[in-house]
């Protein structure tokens, strides 16, 4: 295990790429309109049911987080440690941290939300955000980069035009298989180092959970737009709740 400021290092500089990143998605929101406003005359919908609501949501928590973060990494040293090293405070191992945090992000934002079913585009994102980077391994930290890169990559290029963001769920099947692949392949590393926590334990559950109650409250719960409503997994589960679920509540 490093030692502790040494990872406090790493968590100040992953900090403020998350600060940067989440400031500029916010910026890039806001030209989706908010507020209640008037086009042609005519009212547009209230706040609770702008397209807006659920990416603020995301990356307002994601500044929060980022700000958490730093506060500890502060608080523990890690801030000293980081400005202290040669440069401006990146060694190797912080820069393939940081880069590779960056690299994730980036390809889930732009490869996967617009083309691939939020559930399962989201629990790849996730699983190689956990299992990637909360024991620091650098082994990890490629498998999980080389594994979304694989999906997005496939999706840039089978699905690259708006026009073809809803068509065929094949991208979505291969998402699908490489985040059952990662996780196999994060449960077999981690039984062979006996090193197999609850963390990774609950990894898929938290992977797969997490997206599932968060695209099920904006579709269903503040009926807002959610990206590929079309995807492998969401389709069904919008289905069901429109054919089965809602005529039961409505004693139909």
């Amino acid at each position: 295990m490093e030692d502790k400021t040494v990872l406090r290092a790493r968590d100040f500089w992953t900090s403020l790429v998350l600060m940067v990143t989440s400031v500029f998605f916010i910026y890039k929101t806001t030209d989706i309109p908010f507020f209640n406003t008037k086009s042609a005359g005519v009212d547009t919908a209230e706040w609770y049911n702008s397209a807006a609501l659920v990416p603020y949501g995301i990356f307002y928590a994601m500044l929060i987080l980022s700000l958490v973060l730093l506060y500890i990494s502060i608080k523990d040293g890690g801030a000293k440690q980081a400005l202290s090293l040669v440069g401006i405070g990146f060694t190797k191992s912080e820069t393939i941290r940081v880069l590779s945090i960056s690299a994730i992000l980036l390809l889930y934002i732009f490869g996967l939300v617009p083309r691939v079913d939020f559930i399962i585009g989201s629990a790849l994102m996730i699983t190689c955000l956990i299992w990637g980077f909360h024991k620091g391994d650098q082994n990890a930290m490629m498998i999980s980069v080389g594994s979304i890169a694989i999906a997005s990559i496939y999706s840039l290029i089978a699905h690259f035009p708006r026009s073809e963001w809803t068509k065929p769920h094949d991208d979505d099947w291969v998402t699908l298989i490489v985040f059952i692949g990662l996780t196999a392949i994060m449960f077999i590393k981690e039984r062979r180092a006996k090193t197999f926590d609850n963390i990774v334990k609950f990894t898929p559950v938290i992977s797969i959970l997490v997206p599932t109650i968060l695209v099920c409250a904006m579709a269903f719960g503040f009926r807002q737009n959610v990206p590929n409503r079309q995807g492998l997994i969401f389709s069904q589960i919008e289905y069901h709740y429109f054919v089965t679920i809602k005529p039961l509540w409505q004693g139909q």
